[in-house]
């Protein structure tokens, strides 16, 4: 008897649509890199032809529901609303480029029509709105288009609006649809710009890594290193997920490709599936705080943060809070790994000798991205230099040579990961020309400010929880584009350093990714780990747990940042002073989390290990005698003091 078919999984694409999606990509991962080094079309025709390439991909590879991708009469559907917002965005540099003078509409191209434009201008606007939201619903869900539509609602309707809910003067719907598609306000605005000039060429610079088996080197690199000490298989796992991550920004991504190597070592030395799932996803989701890439945060922060940084400024910030960050989590996974006894296995873990070839495309495209911004390139002639340097280096052996079917691959890979960021960036600017089209973005602050009565604590709490639901169901980049336009000006206005209120916001966004119960990272991690999702999401929480404190630690402690309260460079004392303790208060914490510390905790000393880190990393000071002491933190210490030397002894604090 034969067998049924299997209905469950979708029938292959059509040749023609894979040939299709191969070649578009490679033409948009290729325009990326030859306008934004070689410029030859107007800013907003630039982004526009991102846009057209972007969303027509979106529409013919993401299906109105994945349920109904075998249908071929939706799917020739989705492609003819591809073709649609390709024409929106062609029509914008069509009326754009001089080359294209004899059918502008009055002799005029679209950026002097503001305020007159046609009623074709307006028609073609609003399909291009409406496409652009469906877009970004089938690239990341509906939170995203959900917030726009909000805002769109706002800017139609807002002059009957009562006052507690910030009315504006009133639009006319023409007025709306110039802001948030024509111009360069809104769809083809800063978050566009930001995804065209730095995040797309950071996704194709890993995906060549990643090509080349450069990425395979840090695995392997991660394996030597701590294969066969207590928990090697979770070190493996924090080490090579906060590399990685660093290149890709995408906790999900992180978590999908890296953890389907460590989950399953870190469950076969011991480690339960939800505490495997767990740990992955916490590493994975900081990823995107490793300097130097941090996952193309620090590119926007470029564009956004006033008065303006330099990359060296953002990196050197970011650098200590990144290192606290993964420190916690290995201290983490080392007691974890004693408590439960889960040990290396030196020769299960040996993976074969390094291979240097791949070590020295890892390397040499790191070197020449980071001398190049150091020297004062700019980043994205740096970025386009290093994935050069990648292609060459990679020459040298035949295990890493990019041979034209890799390098054909590689592009029509990045186009596959950068259309989500594309549609949810485009999606990003109709929220971004509202706010900018009714001024709500400076009376946001205001109402924050008096709700928490200009107390900053409560305002950085009231920012955490906003930065931590808009992150929930989208690209933290993406969170934190919206949340740096909404609320960063309320962080100046209570006297923060500019580039730490920036970090506090990516630093919130970046921890929705393993916070429930939208937790998608962890959601990822579970599925590889054969676990329950929430246990796993709590326990990615738990691991990921010195990531909530460390923002408010660098704000009201800039020194971290390697700043002073001025926002100048901090001395080196003062740094060290900082760092340390921070440290104090981090180890505590790790060991209260795995309840180990020179052996097994009971539950009471781990409940005052928890207060002892608290104690030492909640930023409080006392007037003492006239000047300002660390009163807290130094009880914290002292109890840590005696928690620990109580079991060293072996004294009441061991579990029973």
């Amino acid at each position: 008897m034969a067998e049924a078919p299997d209905r469950s999984r979708p029938a292959a694409e059509p040749r023609w649509r894979t040939s299709l999606s191969w070649l578009l990509g490679g033409l948009l991962c290729v325009f990326v890199v030859a306008e934004v080094n070689y410029p030859r079309l107007a800013p907003q025709s630039q982004l526009a032809i991102f846009a057209m390439l972007g969303l027509f991909l979106c529409y013919m590879n993401r299906p109105l529901l994945p349920s109904l991708r075998d249908n071929k009469l939706v799917r020739g559907l989705d492609l003819l609303l591809g073709l649609a917002a390709a024409a929106c965005c062609a029509y914008v540099v069509v009326q754009t480029e001089p080359i294209f003078e004899s059918l502008w509409f009055g002799g005029s191209p679209l950026g002097d029509r503001a305020g007159q434009e046609t009623g074709l201008d307006t028609a073609v606007g609003i399909a291009g709105l409406v496409l652009v939201l469906e877009a970004a619903r089938r690239a990341i869900g509906w939170a995203l288009p959900a917030l726009a539509g909000v805002f769109l609602f706002y800017a139609a309707f807002g002059a009957s609006f009562p006052v507690w809910l910030f009315p504006h003067r009133g639009y006319s719907l023409d007025r709306i649809v110039a802001q948030t598609f024509l111009h360069s306000q809104g769809v083809f605005g800063t978050a566009l710009y930001v995804m065209f000039t730095y995040v797309f060429l950071f996704v194709l610079f890993g995906t060549f890594l990643r090509h080349t088996g450069a990425t395979g080197f840090i695995l392997q690199f991660a394996r030597k290193l701590f294969g066969a000490s207590p928990g090697g298989p979770a070190k493996i796992s924090v080490l090579s997920s906060g590399l990685m991550g660093s290149l890709s920004g995408s906790a999900v991504a992180n978590t999908a490709t890296t953890g389907t190597f460590t989950i399953p070592l870190m469950r076969d030395s011991g480690f339960e599936p939800e505490v495997a799932g767990g740990v992955e996803a916490a590493a994975s989701s900081g990823g995107a705080l490793v300097p130097p890439v941090m996952g193309a945060a620090a590119y926007m922060m470029l564009e956004i943060v006033e008065p303006a940084v330099t990359y060296l400024e953002i990196v050197q910030a970011a650098l200590i809070p990144a290192i606290l960050y993964y420190l916690s989590l290995f201290l983490i996974v080392h007691f974890h790994a004693r408590r439960i006894g889960a040990g290396g296995d030196a020769e299960r873990q040996d993976a074969g000798p390094l291979q240097p070839f791949q070590g020295l495309v890892f390397v040499g495209g790191m070197v020449t991205l980071i001398g190049l911004i150091l020297s004062g390139s700019s980043v994205f002639r740096a970025a386009s230099i290093a994935l050069l340097a990648i292609v060459l280096l990679s020459l040298f052996h035949a295990s890493t040579r990019l041979t034209g079917r890799k390098v054909l691959q590689s592009l029509a890979e990045t186009a596959r990961d950068g259309v989500p960021l594309i549609a949810a960036a485009a999606c990003v600017g109709v929220v971004i020309g509202v706010v900018t089209l009714t001024g709500i973005g400076t009376r946001l602050p205001s109402t924050i400010l008096d709700l928490s009565q200009d107390s900053l604590m409560t305002a950085l709490v009231l920012i955490m929880l906003s930065s931590m639901v808009l992150g929930m169901g989208m690209p933290s980049v993406v969170c934190y584009l919206l949340m740096a336009t909404l609320v960063g000006p309320v962080l100046g206005n209570l006297g923060i350093v500019p580039l730490a209120a920036h970090l506090f916001i990516f630093y919130f966004g970046m921890m929705s990714m393993v916070t429930p119960p939208v937790a998608l990272a962890a959601y990822t991690a579970a599925s590889i780990a054969d676990s329950k999702v929430m246990p796993t999401a709590f326990a990615a929480f738990r691991f990921a747990l010195v990531g909530f404190t460390l923002p408010y630690m660098f704000v009201f402690k800039p020194e971290l940042l390697m700043l002073a309260a001025d926002g100048g460079p901090a001395g080196w004392g003062a740094v060290a002073l900082a760092v340390g303790g921070a440290v104090l208060g981090i180890v505590p914490l790790a060991a209260s989390m795995a309840g180990y510390l020179f052996g097994p905790l009971s539950p009471a000393m781990r409940g005052l290990l928890f207060l002892s880190a608290v104690a030492q990393l909640v930023p409080f000071e006392m007037s003492v005698g006239g000047r300002s002491l660390p009163v807290l933190a130094f009880g914290g210490m002292a109890l840590f003091a005696a928690v620990a030397l109580l079991g060293r002894r072996g004294g009441p604090g061991g579990a029973h």
